[in-house]
């Protein structure tokens, strides 16, 4: 199939105004890339390169639906975030995919308004202003409502990412809601403790110290 360098050129052209000038833009068609365009964000790839399994484009193609995701830099040595869209070309389906930093999955994410958690076979739905504090236990992560766990499959790393700014990482394994807190005190080793309302202690770790004080202007 024979397509011209400009008519992939115009998929580009069309997007400039409204893609950040740190975006790349590739498309590919049956196994390959036909068009890459280097933005600042760049994988060095290259037209006639072949598509990696587990690349966006593949998902794109595999599936013909749009596909995002922040991906790591196994495929590529340079972390990544994607959106891909199904795209036809000359009646062959293609996949034009829209690189840019990690950091843009971040920006585009709303925080969440509730967590849905799991009690022993059923699922609820929980507010996320309900929500005091939240804990990695055993490679599990937990988050508790009116001294009620619940589990969800969602790491604390990226439940972070997502959570309004009333919730403050203070230790590797506890995100608490500050909305939650009754006082900071410090323990019979000079540590610092996390007190809530309802009684619960949580320690904060020497590494999460000065964000503490910064967010709680102590």
């Amino acid at each position: 199939m024979e397509i011209s360098k400009e008519q992939l050129k115009q998929y580009s052209t069309l997007l400039e105004e409204w893609i950040p000038k740190e975006a790349s833009i590739a498309i590919a068609v049956g196994d390959q890339y036909v068009y890459y365009s280097a933005g600042e964000h760049d994988l060095r790839l290259k037209e006639g390169q072949k598509i990696q399994a587990g690349s966006i484009a593949d998902a794109v193609l595999k599936k013909g639906i749009r596909t995002e995701a922040v991906m790591n830099d196994t495929l590529f040595q340079v972390p990544y975030y994607g959106v891909g869209y199904p795209i036809d070309i000359q009646g062959e389906r293609g996949a034009l995919v829209i690189i840019l930093p990690p950091k843009h999955a971040l920006q585009n994410a709303a925080p969440y308004r509730f967590l849905t958690g799991k009690q022993e076979e059923e699922w609820r739905p929980i507010p996320i202003e309900k929500v005091s504090y939240m804990e990695s236990l055993q490679k599990k992560t937990w988050f508790y409502a009116n001294k009620e766990p619940y589990k969800i499959n969602i790491p604390l790393k990226e439940l972070q990412q997502r959570l309004p700014d009333n919730f403050l990482r203070i230790h590797r394994s506890y995100i608490v809601n500050v909305s939650f807190i009754d006082r900071i005190v410090r323990d019979f080793s000079s540590n610092l403790l996390v007190l809530l309302h309802d009684g619960t202690e949580l320690p904060v770790s020497q590494s999460y110290i000065p964000e503490v004080r910064s967010a709680l202007g102590f």
